[in-house]
């Protein structure tokens, strides 16, 4: 009996205690709860201010000195410094006037005509490994449009990716490929967060690059026959050099006819001091056949005038 009387009193404590943690929640009261930081966590939320009534680590004023923006650690290393493709370098940085609309996306198309890096083999390195990361699961290694997710053992992809090497993408401009990272395109999301302002021009030389294989051309750091508005870093090198060269040349020239200037200039002075000297010697002679001119003169007068 006095069994019974204890088991009767235990489930009558456990349903009070069973009721109240199951205690609706009312118009001015969220309800019991039990271990409240489950829910409620005591970490701060950096700029952000979300105090909780019910804290027991300090006071509201502490939680919100707590709460505003601190000093990095130091040693922290900025976005934008950062030379790993694993860390996106300064994403949100670079200014992009072109909105997520089909009239944008056109303007884009015509508007954004040259890649602003040049075609080297490091940079295309780079565009290779994010391609392969982020694009190939579905445009494939080769830009066929046969990813891994249209593959004949894995399930029916709802559209065909983009065959990246066909004539009407090998002739698009680098602003379709451009505004097609920066917001996606169908079904294909938007990659701006995941790829920087470099790499996202990177990876448009690989595709490039790709559409050169695909066509018997070749892009690469010193050749690019697949278009005429990729320049490689090459030719660009070569044409700073032969300006570099021609400026040599000119200023050797210059000096060249700075010199048969001075030249010249000492020989006609010379020829002056010649000719001066001429004219002075000639002069003399005629000042002297003038004075035995006169002399010839007076003596016929001098004879007339014995005469008469």
């Amino acid at each position: 009996m006095k069994s019974l009387h204890t088991y009767t009193l235990v489930v009558v404590v456990a349903t009070m205690l069973l009721m109240q943690s199951c205690s609706q929640v009312g118009k001015n009261s969220a309800g019991s709860e039990f271990m409240p930081d489950m829910a409620h966590s005591v970490a701060y939320e950096a700029n952000y201010y979300n105090y909780y009534y019910n804290n027991t680590w300090g006071s509201e004023e502490d939680y919100h000195k707590d709460a505003q923006p601190k000093l990095p650690v130091k040693g922290t290393i900025p976005r934008s410094k950062s030379s790993s493709i694993s860390v996106p370098t300064a994403n949100a940085t670079a200014v992009y006037n072109y909105q997520d609309t089909e009239e944008e996306r056109a303007r884009a198309m015509a508007e954004i005509i040259d890649n602003p890096h040049a075609i080297t083999d490091a940079g295309l390195k780079v565009g290779k490994e994010l391609y392969n990361i982020n694009c190939a699961i579905c445009h494939g290694e080769k830009g066929d449009g046969n990813g891994y997710l249209v593959r004949d053992d894995g399930g029916v992809y709802p559209v065909q990716p983009a065959i990246l090497t066909n004539e009407e993408f090998t002739a698009a401009s680098n602003g379709r490929f451009y505004h097609s990272i920066m917001y996606g395109k169908n079904l294909m999301g938007s990659y701006r967060d995941k790829l920087s302002e470099n790499e996202r021009w990177e990876v448009i030389h690989y595709i490039r690059s790709l559409q050169a294989k695909a066509n018997e051309a070749e892009y690469s750091q010193l050749v690019n026959t697949l278009n005429s508005v990729d320049r490689p870093a090459g030719e660009i090198k070569q044409l700073a050099e032969m300006n570099s060269s021609h400026s040599d040349m000119a200023d050797h020239g210059h000096q060249h006819s700075a010199h048969d200037a001075d030249t010249g200039h000492q020989n006609n002075h010379a020829d002056k001091e010649g000719q001066d000297g001429h004219e002075s010697h000639d002069g003399h002679s005629t000042d002297h056949n003038d004075e035995g001119h006169d002399n010839t003169d007076h003596g016929h007068n001098d004879h007339n005038h014995d005469n008469h």
